[in-house]
């Protein structure tokens, strides 16, 4: 018998919640032939024994160095033998029934290639990051001038959020989460999987966007429904909006030239410079928060040049 799903996961420091997203895994998984694999990024905490000990069947997978998101979810993909492959991120736990209806859903609607669900705050409110619209000129301009705060979840002036839409009703959207996100491996292959250099953030939008050109149509159904705690393996807030802001200035550097890409690349860096000089104004503090625009301001050398190439192999 063959294997429906290969449910991939990448850890770094969060044995507890590794721990009970395989458990979830594995009680609301019945009727279908999984496996499970996990890839440890490095963790400094138990995680791995937690998983040996207490996960014998779980192919782990130890890295003596952080590999990143994108890479450690390929690396991962190429020891998979299911049919489809399902990227949870450590700190979702499946409610039941999510995965066999995703599943179902996907083979039932082939077309769209790249398949979410709805995921849930730790308090059962929706969490709407399953699911983005692909980021264009005018989403970068609303960043830039600040009207993407300012009218936060407005389809007009913030569209990447997809507006209010609460996520309870099967819809095509530009780009499915990693947090959360049923591929066919056959197709993950085809597409070259995740491009390595997206040390995290921002590595499933340009998936997206190039199954998108590719003819397909990612798609959410409400029918799988996972909670999310989120930015479990993020250092802190500045440290995570860095690296957001490396994997947007990556993706504009990517898939726009000539003039749009150049009004993408001063968007965010108008947008990154309004932040901080409106938290200095409100006296926000640097650390944690909006104040924390302050600090990724001060640190563009991290990144307004985007990740490097990847070396030759």
């Amino acid at each position: 018998m063959g294997v429906d799903v290969s449910i991939l996961i990448v850890s770094y420091n969060t044995g507890a919640m590794t721990a009970a997203c395989l458990e979830s895994c594995a009680a609301t998984s019945d009727g279908l032939a999984t496996e499970m694999i996990v890839l440890d990024n490095a963790s400094t905490d138990d995680s791995v024994s937690i998983i040996r000990d207490r996960f014998p069947s779980v192919n782990l997978i130890e890295q003596r160095t952080n590999l990143g998101f994108g890479r450690a979810v390929n690396l991962a993909a190429s020891q998979a033998k299911g049919e489809y492959l399902l990227l949870l991120n450590p700190d979702t736990v499946v409610l039941p029934g999510a995965v066999a209806n995703l599943l179902d859903f996907a083979r039932a609607n082939p077309r769209h290639g790249i398949y979410g669900g709805r995921t849930l705050g730790p308090d059962h409110t929706v969490d709407p990051r399953s699911c983005w619209a692909v980021p264009t000129v005018w989403s970068h301009v609303c960043f830039g001038l600040g009207l993407s705060t300012a009218f936060r979840r407005s389809a007009l002036f913030d569209p990447e959020s997809m507006g209010p839409w609460p996520r309870d009703t099967v819809r095509t959207v530009g780009v499915v989460t990693g947090c959360l996100l049923l591929i066919p491996r056959a197709l993950f292959e085809q597409l070259g999987g995740f491009d390595s250099r997206f040390f995290m953030y921002g590595e499933d939008v340009d998936l997206s966007i190039r199954a998108r050109r590719a003819g397909l149509d990612p798609v959410i159904t409400p029918a799988a429904v996972v909670v999310h705690h989120g930015g479990a393996s993020s250092a802190g807030w500045a440290d995570k909006h860095v690296l957001v802001m490396t994997g947007k200035v990556t993706l504009a550097r990517t898939h726009w030239t000539g003039w749009r890409r150049t009004v993408c690349l001063a968007m965010l860096v108008l947008g990154v410079a309004l932040r901080a000089a409106l938290a200095t104004v409100i006296g926000r503090p640097a650390g944690t928060g909006s104040g924390g625009w302050r600090v990724v301001w001060t640190r563009q050398a991290d990144w307004r040049a985007g990740y490097p190439p990847l070396p030759p192999a």
